[in-house]
């Protein structure tokens, strides 16, 4: 990601006065050096996408292999520095189906709110666990996952030389096109299908492209990314829609307050961390 914004970060100063809606100065040059830049490592993600820039987004995804469908809405907010963090993590298919995880600023613990289908994973609404991404990695929370992982998708694709195209926008902005292959997005895990799912993709299937859309701002952060499309072979068909958008502006009344110690099961170690998300793919298996 890192390399992504800074490759996009050029672009903008070398758009100047482009004209809106057409591509950037030396669009196939253009095009060249964000093929060359995009890396496919997000270990430093933090350097643009900042871990302390307070923020509003919403990432949906809608996937479906043949009648199977994923279906859901992250909805994020990080405010302050060092930052609140609240990610609200619901299906579009079973309104009982959702986890929220909050990190109150400085905190050494997260907080995760059980959705009635969780509720056999502890006694109470809520579950405490230590709080370990405390380098602020953008990767590292609930609420950067999903962008990361279309970004990985998306890098990986431009490293096979698959950017489409760079185009100046009116308020200074650019916008990137790139085919992202399905293998692409498997390999990321942008949608984590079950094997019994995945041993049915074949290579004929993964090696089909997506389309990807990307918007960097005039600040030269990430603004907006779509990846649509569907692939289909062996008898199958696979159909992917995501978006990630920013959404307003942060304020405090977006976060919850911390939960009642009552209502809240602490998880103290790692072991019971590991029991606990072992207990709940078990749930998300059946």
């Amino acid at each position: 990601m890192a390399a992504l914004v800074a490759a996009v970060a050029l672009l903008v100063s070398a758009c100047g006065g482009a004209k809106a809606g057409t591509a950037v100065p030396n669009g196939a040059e253009a095009a060249a050096y964000v093929s060359a830049k995009f890396s496919s490592t997000l270990d430093k993600l933090a350097d643009r996408l900042d871990g302390t820039d307070s923020r509003k987004s919403v990432l949906d995804t809608f996937a479906r292999f043949d009648t199977k469908k994923i279906n859901s809405t992250v909805s994020a907010v990080q405010l302050g520095d060092p930052p609140a963090r609240l990610a609200k993590n619901h299906s579009n298919l079973d309104s009982n189906e959702y986890l929220d995880m909050y990190h109150p600023a400085n905190s050494p613990v997260e907080y995760m709110l059980l959705g009635p289908v969780y509720a056999s994973l502890a006694p109470t609404h809520w579950v405490s666990m230590p709080y370990t991404a405390g380098d602020l990695n953008e990767c590292f929370w609930a609420g950067g996952q999903g962008v990361c992982k279309l970004l990985g998708a998306v890098s990986d694709s431009v490293d096979q030389g698959r950017a489409k195209t760079a185009t100046s926008k009116a308020d200074g902005g650019v916008e990137l096109t790139a085919d992202v292959t399905l293998d692409a997005v498997l390999q990321n895990r942008v949608v984590v299908f079950p094997e019994s799912i995945l041993d049915q993709i074949g290579p004929e299937m993964k090696a089909q492209t997506l389309r990807a859309r990307i918007v960097i701002d005039a600040r030269g952060k990430l603004a907006e990314l779509r990846l649509e499309g569907t692939v289909a072979g062996g008898g199958h068909e696979v159909e992917l829609r995501t978006h990630y958008r920013l959404d307003g502006t942060p304020t405090e009344n977006d976060l919850p307050k911390p939960p009642d110690p009552a209502d809240v099961t602490v998880l103290a170690d790692s072991t019971a961390v590991s029991d606990f998300y072992a207990r709940m793919g078990e749930i998300q298996g059946r």
